[in-house]
């Protein structure tokens, strides 16, 4: 059965339509709204999701009111948005490097963010809102490092990815040296921030994080034709007339900074940007770097896990974190096991 089907608009613009990752994208929407309204309901004060529905249309009771729209959906619009940008920002990088390992995970943006972090909370003992902005720039002047050392007459592949696996390990052992320099208060408050964790988010965090969005997400999918290019060469892409450089330049200051603004939310939720891309491809078993369905995949994962983390281990309540990287750690060892049986690595 055909999955690709060709669209022309009015205009006269012809578009290429796959007619399974469209399908995908749906479902993945549907499964993240969906999880969504019960994440709303779930907590100390349970609330039918019949019920929540109601609230966020502006039918609820006062009660309701303030439960869902203060406290309960800040929280899971974060966590949208959060896994949205670390998806992306995922697939951004695996396509740029062309390695499934290509994540910010493996190249030390998670752990530049959270130097940054760290530098504020234990040498500035500073507010929460200058940790988020350390956090940003952190990611920020890391991603900027691993560029400007994996560049030599341009940035490939797997230097790319070996480059950022070093910075990796210098920040990781940055972040321990802070660590030992700061008292038990400081300390406490830097592990509970590094582990990742959605309690406590509130409209603050949404908004910075939405504007972002909207100016990201769109001005990536706007250079997806030219990120799919890429992938068949340099020389190739810039035969039908991409800028390559200038391509990728732009698409990687995109994922930096989804990447980082993510971190600054919610700390380094660890494993979303390297397991969305790679789920969202094995759905669509569509070639190319998939931005859309790992948008709506990181979503989706991050909400599930969020969930999974408040009820799936009694009364206690584990930060979100934790729960991706339990699973994240599993699938990089299947991961990796399926790249060696194929001869890759």
């Amino acid at each position: 059965m055909k999955t690709n089907r060709a669209v022309r608009t009015p205009g006269g613009l012809s578009l290429r339509l796959d007619l399974r990752a469209v399908t995908v994208v749906v479902l993945l929407l549907v499964a993240a709204l969906a999880a969504s309204v019960v994440l709303i309901g779930t907590g100390d004060f349970p609330i039918p999701a019949s019920d929540v529905l109601k609230t966020l249309l502006g039918q609820g009771n006062p009660g309701q009111e303030f439960i869902v729209n203060e406290l309960r959906l800040p929280r899971v619009l974060v966590g949208l948005l959060v896994g949205a940008a670390l998806g992306l920002g995922g697939a951004l990088f695996q396509a740029i490097s062309r390695n499934p390992l290509g994540s910010p995970d493996v190249l030390g943006l998670g752990q530049g963010a959270t130097a940054g972090a760290l530098t504020v909370i234990v040498v500035l003992s500073g507010s929460a809102a200058q940790v988020t902005a350390g956090a940003l720039v952190g990611g920020l002047v890391t991603g900027f490092a691993i560029y400007v050392l994996a560049w030599k007459r341009g940035v490939h592949g797997y230097r790319l990815v070996l480059v950022g696996i070093g910075v990796n390990a210098i920040v990781t052992a940055i972040n321990g040296y802070l660590l030992t320099k700061a008292d038990i208060v400081d300390a406490a408050r830097a592990v509970v921030w590094m582990t990742g964790s959605l309690n406590g988010r509130g409209w603050d965090q949404v908004w910075p994080l939405l504007a972002l969005c909207a100016v990201l997400v769109p001005l990536v999918l706007a250079n997806a034709r030219g990120l799919r290019m890429m992938e068949m060469g340099d020389d190739i892409s810039n035969a039908l007339g991409v800028r390559v450089e200038r391509v990728r330049l732009l698409l990687l200051v995109a994922a930096v900074l989804l990447t980082a603004s993510a971190t600054a939310a919610a700390g380094p939720v660890s494993f979303v940007a390297l397991t969305a891309p790679q789920l969202a491809r094995r759905l669509t078993r569509s070639p190319g770097p998939n931005l859309l369905p790992s948008v709506c995949m990181g979503a989706a994962l991050l909400v599930t896990a969020d969930w999974a983390s408040q009820r799936a281990f009694g009364a206690d309540q584990l930060p979100v974190g934790v729960v991706t990287g339990v699973l994240g750690g599993a699938y990089l060892l299947w991961l990796l096991v399926t790249e060696r049986k194929k001869g890759r690595i």
